[in-house]
């Protein structure tokens, strides 16, 4: 026996010692599981897999970083934003966590808007955004019927919608924009109808969440309204321009599944499970860098949105630039009166 063929044959005897000793593989594991444990083991999250007592990573990233909890938020209500009593959204945060909530809460009217419901929200997605310790924002409607119906039509005029005030609205657009412009992640969570212009606004956010019985579609034509913005413009990015089309000019509506092979949302699950999975998601993109997911929603939605969405992905490339060494140097040369010295830093190919 050569030198070679006696020292394979150590490194197989001591591989096989290690593997008689190591643990059973996890599909090993399942084998003596029924069948309804591990049809309950196929449908689990994508945060790992449970067994008995224990759950089991799986990646290596889950086992370095641990896995994402599932426990319920415990949320603190804001009453008052911006100085004024919330009358028409529900506005809350997670308790030591990094999640706002904006709830619709006009479940008697199917959660549709008025004019002083999306100044509101407007108040409630400012706060959050001037908010250090937020990063991710859920936005919903209250109850199990409807996430949003659109504007209210009992109080749509002439000029738009009218609100207290008297004047005609369409406020809702500036709504749009400043979700898009929002520099961190926005989550739709859709329970019931998501139609009309509460179609639009879950399109507008980063991420659909949607419970089994959500329904999707456009009513614009059948009361003698549109959106030629974003409501079809961003819909013929997300399905296409065949799809989008058939959605406006038949005004059909789309069940929860419908939705999700078109690619309109993102993920379906049980009514009963939808702000834990959604409150999931958010951990989960909580744990990931803030200044990546800014650049990178800024550098999705600039393709869509022209010179604007350059401005804001521009902006951000400037706040990153405003935290080098580089960009500090030249700052601290003016206010010290003296050359800068940009001779440090390497010109990079």
């Amino acid at each position: 026996m050569t030198d070679n063929t006696t020292a394979a044959s150590r490194r197989l005897t001591v591989l096989s010692g290690q593997i008689a000793n190591a643990s059973p593989e996890p599909s090993a594991q399942l084998a003596g599981l029924s069948h309804s444990t591990s049809l309950g083991i196929e449908r689990a999250s994508t945060s790992g897999y449970s067994l008995p007592n224990r759950t089991v990573p799986t990646s290596s990233y889950e086992r370095i970083h641990g896995q994402v909890s599932r426990s319920p938020a415990v949320w603190r209500k804001i009453e008052v934003v911006a100085k004024e009593q919330l009358q028409e959204v529900i506005y809350e945060k997670a308790v030591g966590e990094g999640i706002a909530k904006i709830a619709i809460n006009r479940p008697e009217k199917r959660n549709a808007f008025t004019p002083r419901t999306v100044l509101e929200m407007s108040w409630c997605f400012a706060d959050a955004r001037d908010d250090p310790k937020v990063g991710a924002i859920i936005l919903t409607g209250t109850g199990t019927q409807a996430f949003c119906s659109g504007g209210d039509q009992t109080v749509r005029g002439k000029g738009g919608y009218v609100g207290e005030d008297n004047v005609p609205r369409l406020n809702v657009l500036d709504l749009q924009v400043q979700i898009r412009r929002l520099p961190k992640p926005v989550v739709a969570m859709v329970a019931g109808f998501a139609v009309g212009g509460g179609h639009i606004l879950h399109m507008i956010c980063d991420l659909t969440i949607a419970a089994d019985n959500a329904v999707f579609g456009q009513t614009g034509p059948k009361v003698g309204s549109f959106d030629a913005g974003y409501g079809s413009t961003h819909m013929a990015r997300l399905i296409g321009q065949k799809k989008a089309r058939e959605m406006w000019f038949l005004s059909r509506m789309y069940n929860a599944q419908q939705a999700l092979d078109m690619g309109l949302i993102n993920t379906v699950v049980p009514l009963e499970r939808l702000e834990e999975e959604t409150v999931i998601w958010c951990r989960e993109m909580l744990r990931n860098s803030p200044t990546a997911l800014r650049v990178l929603k800024a550098a999705m939605n600039a393709d869509e949105d022209g010179q604007a969405g350059i401005q804001e992905l521009g902006g951000n490339a400037t706040l990153l630039f405003y935290h080098s060494e580089e960009g500090d140097e030249g700052r601290q040369a003016y206010v010290e009166r003296r050359a800068p010295d940009f001779s440090r830093f390497p010109r990079l190919p």
